[in-house]
């Protein structure tokens, strides 16, 4: 999507103008003078439009207005106008014109600050997305036609400014996230995901990949064991962003990356298993953060660690029952072998605290349906050995408009996870507090390290979106929320 920001809607062919609740017109840029706001208050008053969020009405252009026609988006109320509500009313706009056949969406922001005009940008961009890829048979009248986002700015100069300083590589960084998400595992395999993940260095990233040899020789042997059933290698990708000050301590994200999930030997259902191309998505979120960070020069030391691996039942495959030595020594009985994100995460985990002794580690992962159970569909959970991390991310989620929940982690359901014959199982007794017994086993591969575990499964992937700026399909969660916290909380 081509970005560009003007003095002037001159020419418009959809000029979109935010209404606040009440059918209060936000600002006109010049274009609407009195004649033209009374056409358009007229317009709105012979229709339901009120201005409520997300909510849009187009009308044909007013004389005076060099526009071939008007996208009233509502901004609702005008004392709760944030950057949430800008986001959703520009993307809003976007959706409301998308197959009108009109090339470029003027969004008319002279009334804001060049920071809200650049967000304005920012937030049609992450609504235009769209992985077509593979769709080589839809006809012109069937795929959007904006191809230009036009933002009316007082100072075109500053919000372009703004907008090249932070929003757009976080945008890019939110659809490059959501591409991996959207990709399909035969395509998607832990090879060319490690592949891709390389080719970020033309960012600044420094980029490292671990075969399974490299792995074998470390002693990755749980992650190791959810892919011997795969033909596919197993891989993981370490990414380094030095942006702080040289030899300061690193903050760190794992994500787990199972590329496909068949549940190995203990098989799901096929009912929905063409789902679980999307069980990477923790890993996503992770990619996705480290790409933002470079894209937009955070001054910060970060690392981010994703353990690549597909989960198959193959005659090699792991089977219930196995007991695995860990990264860390500690041994594992593997109950179920669909259990097996905990798996990946406990060597990534146990390999990041010992190599790169970070202020902090935060893994995200699509770990379980109880999550789902818990939370529905639209909150992430989230569990802590720290209440200062732990705030953190929480405090950064309502900014970019992605939700997630605190869930407690009690002493006392350690002993779901003990084995009788090892020293931990990778799953608890039944189906009770699945979310936390999966924390609880992260837990015990921090080693005390300040630690957060962020469950993505309900908020990975959405079928039916209720939000302008997130398409159905790939999500890219967590990206915005991490880029937040790393700004908010622990950039110089």
């Amino acid at each position: 999507m081509k970005i560009e920001f003007v003095a002037s809607a001159a020419a418009a062919k959809a000029l979109a103008v935010l209404v606040h609740e009440g059918r209060v017109l936000a600002g006109s840029g010049g274009q609407l003078d009195v004649a033209s706001s009374g056409a358009l208050t007229r317009a709105m008053g012979a229709s339901r439009f009120t201005g409520g969020s997300n909510s849009t009405l187009i009308v044909a252009a007013p004389h005076g207005v060099d526009a071939n026609v008007v996208v009233l988006t509502g901004a609702g109320a005008s004392d709760r106008f944030d950057d949430l509500a800008l986001e959703a009313a520009a993307g809003a706009a976007y959706h409301a014109v998308k197959m009108s056949g009109a090339s470029v969406l003027t969004i008319d922001a002279a009334h804001l600050t060049a920071d809200q005009a650049a967000r304005a940008a920012f937030a049609a961009r992450l609504a235009s997305y769209r992985f077509l890829k593979y769709r080589t048979t839809l006809k012109a009248d069937k795929t959007p036609s904006i191809e230009t986002i036009r933002v009316v700015a007082a100072d075109p100069k500053s919000a372009e400014h703004a907008y090249g300083a932070s929003h757009s590589a976080v945008a890019e960084a939110v659809e490059f996230a959501r591409d991996l998400v959207a990709e399909p595992a035969n395509v998607l395999y832990p090879a060319e995901y490690a592949k891709r993940v390389k080719g970020l260095e033309k960012l600044g990233l420094e980029v490292e990949i671990l075969g399974e040899k490299e792995l074998e020789k470390l002693g990755f042997r749980t992650l190791l064991a959810v892919g011997q059933g795969s033909v596919r290698e197993s891989q993981v990708a370490i990414m380094k962003w030095n942006g702080g000050a040289k030899g300061e301590q690193p903050i760190a994200f794992v994500g787990k990356g199972v590329c496909f999930d068949t549940g190995g030997i203990s098989i799901k259902p096929a009912e929905g298993m063409e789902e679980m191309k999307w069980d990477m998505g923790g890993s996503a979120a992770v990619v996705g953060l480290m790409h933002a960070l470079a894209g937009r020069k955070a001054k910060v030391n970060a690392v981010g660690v994703i353990g690549l691996v597909e989960n198959m039942p193959d005659g090699n495959a792991t089977r219930p029952g196995d007991i695995v030595e860990s990264l860390s020594g500690q041994t594992v009985e593997i109950l179920n072998t669909d259990a097996e994100g905990r798996l990946v995460l406990a060597d990534c985990l146990w390999y990041t605290q010992d190599r790169f002794k970070p202020k902090f580690m935060l893994d995200l992962a699509t770990l379980t349906g109880a999550m789902i159970v818990s939370l529905g569909l639209e909150y992430a959970g989230v569990f802590s050995n720290s209440d200062e991390l732990a705030n953190n991310f929480l405090a950064a989620g309502p900014k970019v408009g992605e939700n997630a929940w605190r869930m407690p982690i009690p002493a006392a359901y350690e002993r779901h996870i003990d084995s009788p014959i090892a020293d931990v199982k990778n799953m608890g007794n039944g189906r009770a507090g699945g979310s936390i017994t999966a924390a609880l086993f992260l837990q015990r591969f921090t080693n005390g390290t300040p630690w957060a575990h962020i469950d993505i499964a309900p908020t990975a992937w959405v079928k039916d979106s209720k939000s302008p700026t997130v398409p159905d399909g790939a999500v890219g969660w967590g990206v915005r929320t991490l880029d937040r916290m790393v700004k908010d909380s622990y950039e110089a």
